[in-house]
This record gives structure tokens, sequence and C-alpha cells, in this order.
């Protein structure tokens, strides 16, 4: 029997090939959104799940209350060893001082060898690899941190390294120079990292290895002393005891703070402990990706499904007419209803099966894209991916009930004597008003996809070409990896020599930068420190003409090697509660233990992004502390120009790899996530459309081939060709409509509450609505025009005859 129903299923397939494509499109599309989709949440919900008994460990993270309550998914330095000391809550604790963006040099055969490290090193406790599940290829990650200078390479760094042919065990001993300072000693090998975790470093070293670095950062760090501000890098990992909840030590901090932090009313830090689990998805501690941009995918994913199978039972209620006499005979011949139900979900079965191989293909094409767009390493390989295996059993059956359901009902319901006379009318199945409501449904989808693309691509476009108070266009930031006078002077002086410079400056970040270091300060004569922090900048004399920021009170700052003046912004004066900024001009403000005189006021300038408020800010002049090199350059040249800084660049740190970046790229890191959210929306928008259309076509041809004899009609009795045309197209430009009378006030009331996550954003505006149904209603009436004007130019003589 089951043999019987696939034969008959594939000859009616076979037979309506139209209706098989449309509908093998529009479900292969719709399924392999869902597939992609919950493989991109699927990745992420993965994140650091590897580790053993991972439920236990937690990270101790900062809720900063100044004047207002910011958050830092980090702790001050001495914060583990202190928590350690003082409580036996743990079984383990272990800090960590994260450093990105490294470079390390090796020797290999007489031949120096550098290599810029993305995720950096690591300084931390031997008790780290006891709290996390990174296992050993050689060695003993406790006792090898043991001692300082010692280093942690994972295998694939080994191989990178040291040459693929090189044992394991040989490596042990090798010495690996980090930023032309310290000499590490490798003393194991660990296996490879995976891809789902938020700890991507592949070098360790011991936590005693800072004090030994010429970093005062590092030094800072190391210290027992440095309670006064946060690194963003350095973090702090406990694993409970067992039967200890994090709310017992949440409890204890209050105590811990005022024994150590000496906190006030106004300025104190609340340390909690945020699960392992929520790393990845607290965006307020720095995680990458919150869980409703999650939801939200899997939600569009589900909904693209829900279209296509809108668009197959819109088209199989259609049919049912042609099949009508097909039923007549079987029900005649002793069919029952349910065998009728059974045929036709063969049938729907085929063709999902047929969809799903066709959706799993074009999800495998689409992988290489979303990796790179979300910057992933996901596979859809069925053989190691148990949960894709399983989701896509249940997502088959599940569109085999949902699309095949009703149509088969309808279908197996028919009165055999109306079937074989031919009396089976729109109302028996389902009738136009079913098949609107489906339409609508779909466009509906669509067109509020369609109205978030347009809002979101807005905002993009706003952020990038808003006036954030400084220029960055035609900015090159290189690095300065060894701050020296002497360094900076000969960089200085033979940059200067090229044509292509205009200006430069050294400095410790670009306006906008994610490189903010925030810290108290005391103004004037004033006793007590400011309710609020302070955003430092330490830069050179040339800072305000290379990026092009304007002094509204007040003079530059002087050529200086050290900390003698300050410039601070409009924000910074305005809260210090000034009743103009020139009342700061020449007061004293101490910022990290270092007086200056005030001697400028520059105009607010965009410091973050677009997301956070313009902070106070102030800059200060500090060689030591110049790793970067920022050049307006002329743009008439630009790749003999980037040669040109590459061989001055290698002239003067041959020690070190070359890089740089453009100051416009280097601000677009702040909006990476949203221009990940709108490639795949756009995506997702476009297919809603392309399943709508194709929905569209086919009920057009189906109306079409059912009022041929009443067009015949008309034409005799003398309608024009528009007014045939208007006929038809108005019942779907009127369907369209009210789907965009539901889409708009969803749509509008999504992308408002996305916005209120920018403090600076674009209003929403008649014009973008506009845009989404003027667009869409475009679309339809290229899409049901075609049948329309090839039904109103058909000779009225043969549609008269058409039965």
């Amino acid at each position: 029997m089951l043999r019987n129903y696939i034969n008959i299923a594939r000859r009616n397939l076979q037979r309506n090939k139209s209706y098989t494509i449309i509908n093998l499109v529009g479900l292969g599309l719709g399924m392999a959104c869902a597939i992609v989709a919950f493989a991109v949440v699927g990745y992420h919900l993965n994140f650091d799940t590897f580790h053993t008994d991972s439920d236990r460990i937690y990270r101790v993270v900062t809720e900063s209350h100044r004047e207002d309550i910011s958050y830092v998914g980090a702790v001050p330095g001495p914060l583990g060893e202190r928590f350690r000391a003082d409580y036996d809550l743990a079984e383990r604790v272990a800090r960590a001082a994260q450093f990105e963006e490294q470079i390390m040099a090796v020797k290999r055969q007489n031949e120096l060898l550098k290599f810029t490290e993305a995720a950096g090193i690591a300084c931390v406790d031997p008790d780290f690899f006891a709290i996390f599940n990174f296992p050993m290829r050689v060695g003993n990650a406790r006792t090898a941190l043991a001692e300082p200078n010692t280093v942690l390479i994972t295998e694939e760094v080994a191989r990178r390294y040291f040459g693929t042919t090189t044992p394991l065990p040989d490596v042990l001993g090798k010495t690996i120079r980090w930023n032309n300072d310290l000499d590490l000693r490798v003393a194991g090998v660990l296996a490879n990292v995976p891809n789902q975790t938020d700890l991507p470093q592949q070098l360790y070293t011991a936590f005693s290895t800072l004090k030994g670095a010429k970093d005062p950062l590092m030094q800072w760090l190391s210290s027992n002393d440095s309670w006064g501000g946060i690194y963003s890098g350095m973090q702090c990992f406990i694993k409970l005891r067992p039967g200890v909840s994090a709310a017992s030590v949440d409890r204890v901090f209050p105590a811990f703070v005022k024994k150590y932090d000496k906190p006030t009313p106004e300025r104190f830090n609340k340390y909690l402990l945020q699960p392992l689990a929520d790393m990845h998805f607290d965006a307020r501690f720095g995680g990458k990706v919150e869980k409703k941009y999650l939801l939200t995918l899997g939600l569009i994913g589900l909904v693209l499904v829900v279209t296509a199978c809108l668009n197959f039972i819109n088209l199989a209620t259609a049919q049912a007419l042609k099949r009508a006499k097909e039923v007549g005979v079987r029900k005649v011949l002793g069919g029952h209803k349910s065998q009728l139900l059974n045929q036709f979900m063969a049938e729907t079965a085929l063709l999902v099966l047929i969809a799903t191989v066709l959706a799993y293909g074009l999800a495998n094409t689409a992988l290489p894209f979303i990796n790179e767009w979300f910057q992933t390493h996901i596979s859809l390989d069925l053989f190691q991916n148990g949960p894709l295996l399983g989701f896509l059993v249940v997502l088959s059956g599940l569109v085999v009930l949902l699309a095949g359901g009703y149509p088969g009902l309808v279908l197996a319901g028919f009165q055999p004597i109306t079937a074989l006379r031919g009396k089976i009318n729109q109302r028996q199945i389902g009738g136009f008003p079913l098949r609107r409501v489906l339409v609508v449904g779909q466009f509906v989808i669509a067109q509020a996809l369609v109205i978030c693309t347009l809002v979101i691509t807005s905002q993009m476009r706003y952020a990038k070409q808003a006036d954030l108070g400084f220029t960055k266009d035609a900015v090159v930031l290189l690095p300065v990896p060894e701050a020296s006078k002497a360094n900076i002077a000969t960089l200085r002086n033979q940059l200067a020599q090229l044509p292509a410079v205009t200006t430069m400056s050294f400095c410790a970040a670009a306006p906008a930068s994610e490189f903010n270091q925030s810290t108290s300060f005391r103004y004037d004569t004033r006793t007590s420190r400011e309710a609020f922090n302070i955003n430092l900048k330490h830069v050179d004399e040339q800072y305000l003409e290379t990026f092009g920021l304007t002094l509204v009170a007040g003079r530059n700052l002087m050529p200086s090697d050290t900390v003698r003046e300050y410039l601070i912004n409009q924000t910074t004066a305005r809260k210090l509660g000034l009743r103009t900024p020139e009342e700061a001009i020449g007061k004293t403000i101490q910022v990290n233990e270092k007086p200056g005189t005030i001697v400028g006021i520059v105009k607010d300038f965009h410091n973050l992004s677009f997301h956070e408020v313009i902070e106070p800010l102030c800059l200060t002049t500090s060689l030591p502390d110049y790793n970067l090199c920022a050049l307006k350059i002329n743009l008439s040249n630009v790749p003999g120009t980037l040669a040109a800084l590459e061989r001055t660049w290698n002239g003067i740190f041959p020690a070190f790899p070359y890089s740089y970046q453009f100051l416009d790229d280097h601000i677009g890191r702040f909006y990476q996530l949203e221009e990940q959210m709108l490639r795949l929306i756009l995506a997702f928008a476009a297919i809603a459309l392309l399943i709508g259309c194709l929905g569209l076509y086919g009920l057009v041809t189906f109306v079409v081939a059912q009022r041929t004899k009443e067009i015949g009609v008309r034409k005799v009795l003398g309608a024009s060709v528009g007014n045939v045309i208007w006929q038809l197209d108005r019942q779907f430009i009127a369907l369209v409509l009210v789907a965009f009378a539901v889409a708009a006030p969803l749509a509008g009331w999504a992308m408002h509450t996305w916005l209120q996550g920018f403090i600076y954003h674009i209003d929403l505006n008649v014009g973008v609505f506009a845009l989404a149904v003027g667009g869409t209603l475009l679309l339809t009436l290229l899409v049901v025009g075609y049948q329309s004007v090839r039904a109103a130019l058909m000779n009225p003589v043969t549609s008269l005859k058409t039965e």
C-alpha cells in the first residue's frame, strides 16, 4: 500500500510541474532558513559547556556605583588572591589577566619568526586549569605554571611556531619572546582550544610573570595595592564548593569591599558572581551575543517555515478543484476517507523529503558566508552533529503535518456525487476568504522584515555618516610597540618626510575607541574625589589637529613627555557645575594621583559608540603610554602610501610584525553585531518576499484559470484591457495593503524598542513605512501583472470556449 501511495504521489507531482516547483522552492528556502537559524542558535548556546562541573564555575564581575551605575566584566588585580585567603567558600580561585593583540617571536633554524596573536596571552594562577577543562598533551598544567616566565601553548601554536615535524615533547624548554620584553620557557603543550569558548587564548603564562614586565600596566596588576582601578582584561574565576550557592558568596562581598576597597556612599564597587553559562550572553559584562537576538533569529527561522507552509496550503487548496473528479472516482470504487488522506499526506511527505534535501544543500552553500559574517565555526555535518539530524527529522515531520493536514482533510472530505458532477465550489475548499487570509499572513511577515531591514540600515548609515565631533576619514593607525623617546622621535621624523602624510599624532587611543581608561579624579581645591569618573586619554600636542577636534576655550597642550597639563571636554565642565567652560581654565585637576593644570576645553566628541552617552573626558601628555601613531594622509595614492609606511615602520621596529588599520574601520567594530544582524535579516526578508511572490504567482494563475470565461464575457461586452487587468489586480493590491496595516504597527513597535538601545539614533518616520509598502506593491504588481496582462490580451472567442 505504501509503495502504491508513493508511486501515485510521484506521478501527481510530475503531472503538475509548476505546482511542484513552486512548492519545492518555497519549502526549500523556508526550511533552509530554519536550518541556518538552528545551527547559529545552537552554536552560541553551547559556549563553554564542555567544562566539567560548569554549573559551579563563576566569574566575579563589578557593578560600579558612581553618579551612574556601570558594569564591568573584570575586577581589581588583588581581588582573587584576597578572596582565596579570606573565605573558604570556593574549591578553586584563579586570576586571569588577558592581553589581546600580543606579539610573539621565536627562533627556528637561525631565523627569527614573528607572530601576532589576536587572542593574545593570559597570565593565570595554576588553579585556572583545575577550574577549566583544557587538557594537556605534554606536561602538567598545575605544576608547569608554578614558576614565573613559564608558558603553556596549544598544539596548534606549537606546530605554527616550531614546525609541524617537531615532536611535541621536543617543544618543552624552547623560548618564546613576548613583546620583545620577556623570554618565556615552554613548560607544556595543551590540546587545541575548542572554538566555542569565551576563553580563546592559546598561550598561558604564570600570573607571577607580570612582576618582571617593563609594562607599567602589568606591574600595576601584579601589585597587592591596585584596588583603585579596574583593567578590563583582569578577570577572576571561582569554582564553588559543592552545596555552596552563588547567593551566599554575594552576601559576603559587602564586608569584603569595606575591608579592601575603601568605599564611600557616593563611590563604591559591588562585586557579583556571574555564572559561566551567562558570560557569552550578558552584554553588560562584555557578552558577545544577547539571548534576545538568538530568540529573534530562531523566531524568524520558524516564521519563514510557517510562511512556506502557508504557501503550500494556499496552492494545495487551489489545486483541489482539479482533483475533485479523481477523489469522486476513488470514493465510488470503495476508497475510504483515511486512505485518501494518507494518499495526500504521502504526496506531501515526498515533496517535503525532496525539499529537505534541497534545504540542507542550500544551507551548506550559505554556510561559508554565515561563518564569515558571524565569525563562527559552524558545521552542518550530520554525522558529527546529532542535534541537527534530530532537528531535520522533527522539522520535516512538522512541515508534513502543518502543510499537508488541512488540504488533505479538504480533499478527503469531498462528496463523491458532487465531485463527479464537477459541482465542487470555492466554499467547499476553503474559498477565497481562506486564501486571502493566508496571503495576508505571508505578506505581514515579509513586510515586517522589510521594515526592520530599512530601519536597521538607516541607523547604521546614521552611525557611519553622523558628525562624531572628530575627523575619521583618511586616518591610518599604526602600532607603536616600544614607546621610547628615541623610537618615537625617529618614527616622527621619518614619517614626516613622506609627501602623503599631512599630520600625525602619537597617542594611547583614537578619539572613539574600545580602549577607555575610566578613573576617579579631584578638581581644584575640592577635598574629595568627584562623584563621577573621567575617561583619560594620553595624547601629544598634535592630537587635536590630526583628528580635527575643536577647542571651545583656552589653548592646546604644550609639548611634554610627562603629565603637566590637561584638556577636558564640555561634558566634564558641565558635570563639575561650572557656569561656563572658561571657569575651568587655570584650575588644577588630579587624575590617577597626577596633578596638572587645565589649559583648554575641547568640544564634546563621541568617544564610544552611539549606544553610549558622551562621557566626561580629559586629554594629557604621557610619552610612555603612546602605543599608536595616527596619520592623516592624502588619498591620491593609497597603495603607494601604505607601502611607504610599511617600509618606514619595519626599519624602526624590525622585531615586530607590521599591521595598520584605517580609523573608520576601527570605529566600525562598535557596530559589528548590528551589521551581522542586518545582513541576516536582509537575507531573510528577501527570502520571505520570494516565498510570498511564489505563492502569489501560483494563486493568480489559479484565479485567472477560474475566471477565463468571465474575462471573455467582459471583453465581448466592451471591457478594455486596462479594465480587465484592474479587475484581476485590485484584490491582490487590497491584500498587500491589509498585510501592511498589520505589519506596520508590529514592526514599528519592535524597531522602536531596538532603537532605544542607542542613545543617539534616528527617528522612525513615515518614509520608511511608505518605502516598504511601495516596494511591496510594486513587486506584487510585477508578479500579478504578468498573468493579468496575458489573460486580458487573450482572444475572447478562446476564453468563452474554456470549460
